[in-house]
């Protein structure tokens, strides 16, 4: 295979499967290995909003993992930012999520692993656990190969097989429906990535273990599979007629920033109780350099959004909240994403100089944007730890998941969005905010369910709402426009 570029048919499959927890993320990130120790340019991609298992593509492949959703994002940009982050590779991989033909709830296909396999022109291979079957596998696999003639399933991969002779009766089985089978797996407890309260843990916390697993799944699938067949089978997808999407454009074409205006209900503020401060200035005097949380505790990211940020002329500088006693010299804006502080409470907290540093910056008008983690950590408390105190809410853990697609709009006037701005977003958390919105609420949710949520204070835009700004790229444009005015 030779490079190809954006404009180019990339080799592309999709690694999908009947249901969640049939091997999905050990085929896709152990085939990502191994054809990328087999010296090819691998492009990594996840079907959802999943945020963990792209850092283990990323692991695999050495290339920032992208994620692909129809919801969030809209059909049409799937193809446009597939074919960004392909850029200049010789194969994609793209893991599903959930079951083949599971989309948003109420949505039919949309947001579904079938329906971008169809926007991607690329062909499926099915994995399937086949730990409790023999011949009634080929029902399964007719059924997934029937349901949509729209969708192409190229192979198959049968993964936790017992012994050769489980194997025998499996292939049998597969072969009585026509469809080839690509790979056997059997079971590998070495490949096994723990998990918790919401999935697997992230690799910036267990990078060295990471490591092993991720070499681990690549000598499973290189002992297991027909890699050669695969990129040949990846070879067979069709010409894409979009082209890549481009942050510098996306910010060029988006509506200018509207003035500032007050917040919609927002009470003003008391100046005996939180002062305002004094605007810090970048170094450069322009207003723009942009701080982005990382580190274990803030895993949770699009790489859109930073390269949104500086093509809107931000200097984008990371810190970690875990080890940095102060903000990057010079912020002026703050951004602050998902993660697990829960998970790192006591060291956050711990970390009094740098909650002192957000506050200030937070109080002193300056843009601020926070998701899920970051609300948390601009709460007064969490779990009765001290976090920033920039909202007067504390947040505690929660035995209920709240978990979903959500179709909202901006309530309050703030540095990401005017009020009425509509956009679609992802909740994912295990924690309670209380109160669960301020006096100028960040979101109304119109779908599935009809409330307000969030806090819209000063500069701060605080919410559980996780959203994809290629969707919107004006919100990265209004935010560094934000920085260098407010």
């Amino acid at each position: 295979m030779t490079s190809s570029d954006a404009g180019s048919a990339v080799p592309r499959l999709v690694i999908a499967a009947p249901s969640s927890g049939s091997g999905k993320t050990t085929v896709a990130t152990g085939l990502m290995a191994a054809l990328a120790g087999r010296g090819l340019a691998v492009s990594p991609h996840k079907v959802g909003p999943d945020y963990i298992d792209p850092g283990y593509h990323a692991l695999a492949t050495g290339r920032v993992g992208r994620n692909l959703d129809a919801y969030l994002c809209g059909p049409e940009l799937v193809g446009p930012l597939f074919l960004h982050g392909a850029r200049g590779c010789d194969i994609a991989v793209v893991e599903g999520v959930m079951g083949l033909y599971d989309g948003a709830a109420g949505e039919g296909e949309l947001a579904s692993t079938a329906q971008v396999a169809k926007l991607l022109r690329a062909p499926v291979v099915l994995v399937v656990d086949a730990s409790s079957q023999s011949r009634s596998v080929a029902a399964l696999v007719h059924g997934f190969v029937s349901w949509d003639p729209e969708v192409r399933i190229g192979g198959v991969i049968l993964n936790k097989v017992a012994s050769d002779r489980h194997e025998v009766l499996l292939r049998e089985a597969v072969d009585s429906v026509g469809v080839p089978v690509l790979g056997v797996l059997r079971r590998a407890p070495q490949v096994d990535v723990p998990a918790r309260h919401l999935g697997l843990v992230p690799v910036a916390e267990r990078r060295a273990q990471a490591v092993e697993a991720v070499a681990a799944m690549a000598a499973q699938v290189a002992d297991g599979c027909d890699l050669a067949a695969l990129a040949g089978l990846a070879r067979s997808a069709g010409a894409l007629s979009c082209a890549a999407w481009e942050a510098g454009a996306a910010v060029d074409s988006s509506p200018p920033p509207p003035l500032p205006v007050p917040s919609l209900g927002a009470a003003p503020p008391d100046p005996r109780d939180r002062p305002e401060r004094p605007r810090p200035q970048a170094p450069d005097g322009l207003g723009k350099r942009v701080a982005v949380a990382g580190g274990p505790a803030f895993t949770f990211s699009y790489a859109e959004h930073t390269e949104l940020l500086a093509a809107a002329g931000a200097e984008v500088v990371t810190f970690d909240p875990l080890r940095d006693e102060e903000l990057p010299d010079g912020t002026t804006g703050l951004v602050i994403g998902g993660g697990f502080p829960e998970v790192y409470a006591s060291d956050l907290s711990a970390n009094e100089p740098l909650r002192k540093s957000v506050a200030e910056l937070a109080l002193s008008g300056a843009p601020v944007a926070a998701e899920c983690a970051g609300l948390l950590y601009l709460c007064r408390e969490l779990d009765g730890l001290p976090m920033c105190g920039v909202l007067d809410a504390s947040a505690r853990m929660s035995e209920r998941l709240t978990l979903g697609y959500r179709d909202a709009v901006a309530v309050s006037d703030s540095a990401l969005a005017g009020a009425g701005t509509r956009l679609r977003g992802h909740e994912f958390h295990r924690t309670v905010v209380e109160p669960g919105a301020g006096a100028a609420p960040a979101w109304g949710m119109r779908a599935p369910e009809r409330r307000v949520e969030g806090f819209v204070e000063r500069g701060v835009h605080a919410s559980y709402l996780h959203t994809h700004w290629a969707a919107e790229p004006g919100v990265a444009r209004r935010f560094v426009e934000r920085c260098r005015t407010s």
